[in-house]
């Protein structure tokens, strides 16, 4: 699974769609209404972003980051991958089907 914040929808939803589509995700959902505080260039900042979870394989992962760089519009994009450590097994098997 892989958690990457977007400035908004608009952004968040063509990295997802183009993430489906190039088969580096299986899905990506999109989830509204994110408050992000954090610390950037000595700054403490708030933004609201949206945020992607993303459905995908320990292989595709290296495209997968490639490809939302390019996409992205922050210059250090959160992009951030969690292991999956079990499942429905045939939801696992639809996403391994469903990537490259």
């Amino acid at each position: 699974m892989v958690l990457v914040t977007c400035p908004n929808r608009k952004i968040g939803e063509t990295i997802g769609h183009i993430l489906v589509q190039e088969r580096l995700a299986a899905c990506v959902n999109v989830v509204p209404n994110l408050t992000s505080i954090y610390r950037w260039e000595g700054k403490i900042c708030r933004n609201a972003e949206v945020l992607l979870v993303g459905k995908t394989r320990r292989i595709c992962l290296p495209a997968l980051i490639r490809r939302v760089r390019s996409l992205h519009p922050y210059s250090t994009p959160e992009i951030i991958a969690l292991p999956v450590v079990g499942g429905f097994a045939p939801y696992l098997s639809w996403v391994r089907d469903s990537t490259v």
